[in-house]
């Protein structure tokens, strides 16, 4: 009788203790959401219905507030699983993007290609015309709408300003890495083989059909783009879709795994305007530096980012289904970058302990 009620005791304990420890899971068969065109409907999962640990999400939000993080949004599957806005933002403040829209410009470059309307093999001066830098038509040649999409033009990168008399020979295109702004001459490509304006072609193609707001303005050399939070993560969306919106395709694929994958063999770690997680060296702006390993240690192999000055963030995590977005201010005063900054390190910290 003793070993029959210890027996049924060891057994309550087990069940207790596998009840306990079994976390709900997404089904592995839910679809891919995208919220309509128009109006503020955008479908939600829960923490719980993830799994995830709901005892990491404050210490996350705080890490965010104390950052001074306008917005923050996680997708997952395209579903918000958080959204949050601090220091007096909202979901219908519009922010800066900074160099993180320069994947927007990567993005309409691959659909005018796709169009028929120009090829990036192509060299910049059969779209702009010659004398678009202050280099000898010979080297000016050499620099195709690909060097512009991988940073490899060979222009000296030590300043913003893309008048011609700035743009100053370094090195032959295609030998060389550096984070130039010289890539904003693409929109001009694009306006001319569209015949159309840069916004006017943006909006028609690529912002519209995805039902993002926003607009560009002109910010000293900079083309700059302007949006709400949830604008951000609509492109996100779009990138985790291989370029289609719901059976719509805005970008092909082709050009789309072109983009998001090493673009050259200098810096591992960009594609066409993107950064690129898992390599095994990379380099960053202002530097001609090779650094060894991953962009963010603390993240997925297998993310790629868009990433902008005072830490605008575009997060695309194929493996995990996720998008992340980051706008505000820099949350390193003392430290401000053009890309990467130890914010993303720790940021990945504070998000991977959500699901780890």
């Amino acid at each position: 009788m003793k070993k029959i009620i210890y027996s049924l005791l060891i057994a309550i304990c087990c069940l207790g203790c596998s009840s306990e420890s079994t976390k709900p899971v997404p089904s592995p068969n839910e679809t891919l959401y995208f919220p309509p065109l128009s109006g503020d409907v955008w479908e939600t999962k829960s923490i719980a219905d993830l799994g995830w640990k709901q005892a990491a999400v404050q210490p996350l939000l705080d890490y965010l507030e104390l950052k001074n993080s306008k917005g923050f949004i996680i997708l997952v599957n395209g579903r918000i699983v958080m959204e949050n806005y601090f220091n007096g933002h909202s979901a219908t403040t519009p922010w800066y993007w900074a160099s993180a829209g320069k994947t927007l410009t990567a993005t309409m470059n691959g659909i005018a290609q796709q169009e028929g309307l120009l090829n990036i093999n192509n060299k910049v001066s059969d779209y702009i015309g010659t004398g678009w830098t202050s280099l000898s038509i010979d080297k000016e040649n050499l620099i195709a709408n690909k060097h512009l999409l991988t940073m490899t033009s060979g222009l000296d990168d030590t300043t913003d300003d893309v008048t011609p008399a700035k743009l100053i020979y370094k090195a032959d295109a295609g030998t060389r890495w550096a984070y130039h702004n010289v890539y904003v001459k693409l929109q001009d490509v694009v306006a001319q083989a569209s015949g159309q304006t840069w916004s006017n072609y943006f909006n028609s193609k690529l912002r519209d059909k995805i039902g993002m707001s926003g607009s560009w303005l002109q910010v000293d050399n900079n083309s700059v783009y302007y949006s709400t939070t949830r604008s951000m993560a609509r492109f996100g969306l779009l990138m985790y879709n291989k370029g289609k919106w719901e059976k719509n395709t805005i970008l092909n694929e082709t050009y789309f795994n072109e983009a998001t994958n090493t673009s050259q063999n200098i810096n591992l770690g960009y594609g066409y305007l993107w950064w690129l997680n898992g390599k095994t060296s990379y380099h960053l702006p202002q530097s001609q530096l090779q650094f060894k390993g991953s962009l963010i240690p603390t993240a997925p192999n297998d993310m790629f980012m868009a990433l902008g000055k005072n830490d605008q963030k575009i997060y695309v995590i194929p493996s995990k289904k996720m998008v992340v977005i980051r706008m505000g201010e820099v949350a390193n005063p003392t430290n401000p970058t053009f890309a990467l900054s130890g914010f993303d390190e720790e940021l990945w910290t504070k998000i991977s302990a959500l699901y780890q």
